[in-house]
């Protein structure tokens, strides 16, 4: 019986199913397992060794993100890092992007006598430099995906990914803004065991909730949120759009060698490539990138570690708790509004005596405080000032010792266990 001609249109659409059908299982990857490695401990006690009560109660309270921390579809599984013996050294990469104009002496100044620590300095508007992206392109996005591209087969224990400027206000205010002390004082136990870091621990800006894939209306603040949801079509196309999307800023974070060998070379190679075709803006790129490097890393788009706990377990900053991180907190708030009140008042008095035409009804009417008034002000920034830094001398000591760091971070420790 010959085959019936008026099959012939359809014969394509049965052949393109039969192939979608044959190669379905290379089509998807495995979903994450995000579970301890051996000796670990229980999944219980590795979600609170990551995020602290604080935050898993945000995981699973929050409605308004509830999709945003459920499980990712395509990653591949990470496993929980294991350190190494107490006392055993890892190697650690500073990974710097910067322009030729930039400053980075105090690289050097601090770290060169350390043979555990090494830099690669990209200069981005340099092609002669010995370490230089393929274009400048996406701000420290390119520079860092170039750097895991480059160096993917001989990576250290630790990769510092971070800006180039020593003193920022991003950098973590606890250790004075300075790069020097979180780079010194980074514990690459903790990297390991997450795998992934970020470097600041402050939620402002950034956590809990911050960007928003599928927003249509512009926030001066967050240009980039109109832009999330066709970038991450592009970036992640097996994965669903997300309600939310959050970590503390400002792209710098540390990576543990396991962490980003978990995720295979060319996956790599895809997000630069596609940071070479895209046609926004090195900002909005590189902004957009800011809020989705932990997705990449943990398979979360919500990554927002309570803060004292970050300060301990990472940084050896232990105030003894949530509360007393917060009283110490609190305490410095008021430090700072009473300064911004000194000077306030500095500059009123000055204006006062020095144009006082360009005074308004309302400041004529209220004369310049005394000097009986700033006196009593500038006593109490100094009783405070030397109470905040008391408090921060004895964290410090607190989280010089293993035991208290594991205490505050929920960890199971015992005597003998490193960091």
């Amino acid at each position: 019986m010959p085959f019936p001609k008026r099959w012939i249109p359809v014969l394509p659409l049965f052949a393109v199913g039969f192939y979608i059908w044959l190669f379905r299982p290379l089509l998807q990857l495995p979903t994450v397992a995000w579970l301890p490695g051996p000796g670990a401990g229980t999944r219980d006690e590795w979600e609170g060794q990551d995020h602290g009560e604080k935050q898993k109660a945000i995981g699973e309270q929050d409605d308004y993100n509830h999709q945003a921390n459920s499980k990712p579809v395509t990653n591949n599984p990470f496993q929980a890092g294991t350190v190494k013996p107490a006392g055993v050294p890892y190697t650690k990469t500073l990974v710097i992007p910067r322009t030729s104009k930039e400053e980075v002496s105090w690289i050097a100044e601090n770290f060169h006598g350390d043979e555990f620590v090494r830099a690669a300095i990209y200069i981005v508007d340099d092609v002669n430099a010995e370490f230089h992206p393929l274009k400048n392109k996406g701000n420290e996005v390119m520079v860092y995906l170039t750097y895991i591209i480059d160096h993917y087969h001989n990576l250290s224990d630790v990769n510092l990914f971070m800006h180039s400027h020593r003193h920022s206000w991003h950098n973590n205010e606890i250790l004075d803004h300075d790069a020097v002390q979180m780079i010194s004082r980074l514990s690459a136990e903790r990297v390991q065991r997450e795998g992934y870091m970020n470097l600041r621990c402050s939620w402002e800006p950034g956590c809990p909730s911050w960007m928003h894939p599928g927003t249509v209306e512009e926030d001066i603040n967050k240009q980039e949120e109109t832009m999330l949801a066709k970038s991450w079509s592009e970036l992640f196309p097996l994965d669903p759009i997300p309600n939310l999307l959050a970590q503390p800023c400002c792209a710098q974070f540390a990576l543990s060698r396991d962490r980003i060998q978990a995720l295979p070379l060319a996956r790599f190679e895809f997000y630069r490539d596609w940071l070479l075709r895209t046609s926004l803006s090195d900002y909005i790129s590189g902004r957009v990138w800011e809020y989705v490097w932990q997705f990449v890393f943990t398979g979360k788009a919500v990554v927002c570690p309570a803060e004292h706990i970050c300060y301990c377990d990472g940084f050896g900053v232990c105030f003894g708790g949530e509360e007393k991180y917060a009283e110490f907190r609190e305490k410095e708030h008021e430090l700072w509004l009473l300064e911004q009140d000194v000077k306030w008042h500095h500059e009123w008095s000055e204006k006062w005596e020095q144009s006082p035409e360009t005074l308004t009804p309302e400041e004529k009417a209220q004369r310049p405080p005394g000097e009986g008034k700033l006196h009593e002000l500038e006593l109490k920034i100094n009783e405070l000032s030397d109470w905040c830094d008391k408090m921060k001398q004895e964290a410090k000591e607190r989280g010089d010792l293993a035991m208290y760091r594991a205490q505050e971070a929920g960890r199971v420790w015992k005597e003998g266990d490193g960091f």
